[in-house]
């Protein structure tokens, strides 16, 4: 999966841009995080059409990076990410980014981004079995 961050000067109505762009074009948005940090907005999408999003929020001045993720499930309970946390240190993989993208009963699903996806997605593939 592909994930997007979007970096801009915050704004009141930015997100609500940034989602009209996308919604018109019939883009859908898998899941989303945001965040404010000195005057700037960070905003990380999860899309599945990654490459025409990025096009399309080029075309309308937004800078956009595109970065792999992998999305695992684990269970949803102490220790559960630092298990797989423990397993990506142990070899030398390092975590960039995380987010829970939903819980559902007893598992939680979360996208990770990781300086060696490769690498990674051979660490932990017992917890990205499912995306086949």
């Amino acid at each position: 999966m592909k994930q997007l961050t979007i970096i801009a000067d915050d704004r009141v109505g930015l997100l609500a841009d940034i989602s009209y762009i996308l919604g018109r074009s019939r883009i859908n948005i898998d899941s989303i995080s945001a965040g404010v940090a000195g005057g700037k907005a960070f905003i990380n999408l999860s899309i599945n059409d990654a490459s025409r999003a990025t096009a399309l929020l080029k075309t309308n001045n937004y800078e956009v990076a595109e970065a792999d993720i992998l999305v695992v499930k684990l269970p949803d309970k102490p220790g559960g990410l630092a298990e797989i946390s423990k397993k990506l240190t142990d070899a030398n993989i390092s975590i960039q980014n995380v987010a829970v993208l939903a819980k559902d009963n007893d598992a939680v699903f979360d996208a990770i981004k990781v300086d060696k996806i490769d690498a990674a997605r051979k660490v932990l593939k017992d917890y990205v079995d499912f995306e086949k």
